[in-house]
């Protein structure tokens, strides 16, 4: 062994009790610390590819949140639909001819009907359509075609959103 240091209380290797020698190999490797540029360069290329799989895994994780919403909402508007309907049928309440004991619209759902001298309502408010972010449905009446996309505003039979876009599954999301 190479003595470097002599002076016990200069040398940084005193606090390791070996008396204030300093060795060669101490001596280098303390010159070598830190990263090498190419452990950098392979360290920040697996982050990234490590960042490029999770970002679209996050995009479809958020579309499927948004599907589930909507179909969630869809449904609870349908079984308001589907309750006034049923109410209507009963003769809880008097009804519009032509109807046939649907809802005129889905502010009527949100108002309440008068059943008995008490009003019953049967949505809280109409909710936001997750795809387009707004209160703005698309709806179909029992005169309407089937496969219409317009609304002729007899009554409201069934909701759809009005988002052209596709779900995960492949469908239009106006088809749900």
């Amino acid at each position: 062994m190479k003595c470097l240091a002599q002076n016990p209380k200069n040398s940084p290797a005193a606090s390791k009790g070996n008396g204030g020698v300093r060795t060669v190999n101490q001596a280098q490797h303390n010159q070598s610390r830190g990263f090498t540029l190419i452990e950098l360069i392979v360290a920040t290329a697996i982050l990234v590819v490590l960042t490029g799989l999770a970002v679209p895994l996050a995009r479809v994780t958020i579309k499927r949140e948004k599907e589930h919403e909507l179909r969630h909402v869809l449904w609870e508007m349908r079984d308001a639909i589907d309750r006034y309907k049923d109410a209507a049928d009963r003769g809880a309440f008097q009804i519009k001819v032509g109807t046939e004991g649907y809802p005129p619209d889905l502010q009527t759902l949100v108002d309440g009907v008068d059943v008995g001298g008490k009003k019953v309502r049967f949505l809280r408010r109409i909710p936001n359509d997750p795809m387009t972010n707004s209160t703005d449905w698309g709806l179909r009446s029992m005169q309407d075609d089937p496969a219409s996309d317009s609304w002729g505003g007899q009554n409201i039979f069934d909701v759809f959103t009005k988002s052209d876009g596709t779900g995960l599954d492949g469908t239009k999301y106006k088809d749900w």
